[in-house]
């Protein structure tokens, strides 16, 4: 029988990360790089299988979703056209004593510095996040680009080339998973605020008169998506944006937000940027992205609903919402309770002795070999393997005993549960099919 009494910290989220190969700080052996991590085996198996869902789930809908990957650098005329060069900005000061930067938004400037505890500060300034950088062999011509910090300007700036060279019509969206950088300031709570991510957007393309529907069709979409992964429902709200808090792009916006720790924080937001993006596009290209409206023999500029999440954001709330403490006949563990569907291993298979091991190993490679997410563990008592695979999040183990080499059967154990049963071994994959399917 298990009990459940426990506190999940981010300290311990941060040990479990390392010590099952799931997030690294990226180079350690060197004292690391703030807000800059390292994704171990299991870490990236675990995005791989959150972007797929995710794209999958932004493409089952009755309007077509289609996919690009943008470029990472970009032009500077781009970001000036968006308004990101004199926008993208944060309030910075520092502390003349212990040199310590902050942002000052987040201080009471009338107190000490919370790292030295000296009051000693600079004139707040203004702080742009983008990271710069020289294009091209010569240095000192101007040639600037910069390293994008969201993917949306790519989508934008290809939106026409989308439409043009699929069959695509309004509505529809363009998704994209990939890279952006922010230089923040002070970079913090572990995955939740890095320098180097990865985000998840959907630019949706549609006619003015219809933004506000399809706005609130995306935010149910969106908050279904959320109940999909199996989050628990109590830890997320929807949090619409105060007026004096738009961006200056955005007509409406809600935030899908988790309850953190410390407290609750924005894992999605959907918004309705209006026609603002492919309107400054068009001023500063003075390249045509209007679409010709064939029933009102007439031109528009479309407007945008868009979607965004941060992968490693979205993972690090999957291992918070997952994370489990209790005891089993007298023993403590931890375990995670992933969803089969993005465990990062479905299914373990453990050879009660090292004697079996060779035929249990056939097992494992056959299900490798047919493409299923499994391991082969035979170190240790079968107790310890147990915890291990539970600590992983692994949904199942099939232990195979001497008595499998009569029967051709193994013992399933079910990570949540402890619920143990016989199955055939012929029956394994179809087992494991079903349970990826719930």
């Amino acid at each position: 029988m298990a009990s459940n009494k426990f506190e999940v910290t981010l300290e311990k989220i941060v040990s479990l990360c390392k010590r099952r190969g799931f997030v690294f700080p990226s180079a350690e052996i060197y004292s690391g790089l703030n807000g800059v991590y390292d994704f171990g085996p299991l870490g990236v198996t675990l995005k791989q299988n959150i972007k797929k869902l995710w794209l999958e789930n932004m493409q089952k809908w009755p309007e077509d979703v289609v996919q690009l990957d943008g470029a990472i650098l970009g032009a500077e005329s781009v970001f000036k056209a968006s308004g990101h060069i004199d926008n993208f900005i944060d309030p910075m000061v520092d502390c003349l004593n212990c040199k310590k930067r902050f942002r000052s938004d987040e201080l009471d400037l009338d107190k000490p510095c919370p790292s030295c505890g000296i009051k000693n500060w600079t004139e707040v300034r203004q702080f742009n996040l983008m990271f710069k950088t020289e294009v091209g062999a010569m240095t000192g011509q101007g040639n600037f680009g910069y390293l994008r910090p969201e993917t949306a300007q790519s989508i934008f700036i290809n939106f026409k080339n989308v439409l043009s060279s699929t069959r695509v019509k309004i509505p529809f969206g363009i998704a994209q998973i990939g890279k952006a950088y922010r230089n923040e300031i002070t970079p913090k709570q572990f995955l939740f605020r890095m320098r180097e991510f990865e985000q998840m957007e959907m630019e949706f393309f549609c006619k003015g008169e219809n933004a506000d529907k399809f706005f609130d069709t995306w935010v149910e979409r969106r908050s279904q998506f959320y109940k999909d992964l199996g989050l628990d429902q109590k830890k997320v709200r929807l949090r619409p944006h105060e007026k004096d808090e738009l961006a200056h792009y955005s007509k409406h916006c809600i935030d899908v937000e988790y309850e953190f720790p410390f407290g609750f924080k924005e894992l999605e937001g959907i918004a309705n940027r209006t026609d603002y993006d492919l309107s400054q596009h068009i001023k500063h290209s003075k390249k045509d992205l209007s679409v010709f409206d064939t029933d009102k023999n007439e031109s528009y500029v479309p407007h945008v609903i868009e979607c965004s999440v941060g992968v490693e954001r979205l993972f690090l709330t999957i291992l918070f919402d997952a994370y489990r403490e209790d005891e089993v006949e007298g023993e403590s563990r931890t375990l995670l309770k992933l969803s089969p569907k993005i465990a990062p291993i479905t299914a373990a298979i453990l050879p009660l002795s090292k004697k079996l091991s060779e035929n249990s190993k056939k097992i494992y490679e056959q299900l490798k070999f047919n493409g299923f997410k499994v391991q082969f563990d035979e170190s240790g008592s079968i107790g310890k393997r147990y915890r291990r695979q539970d600590e992983i999040g692994t949904p199942v183990c099939l232990t195979y005993d001497f008595d499998s080499e009569k029967d051709q059967k193994v013992t399933v154990r079910n990570r949540d549960t402890l619920k143990q049963e016989r199955i055939s071994i012929d029956q394994i994959e179809k087992y494991l099919k079903d349970l990826l399917q719930k």
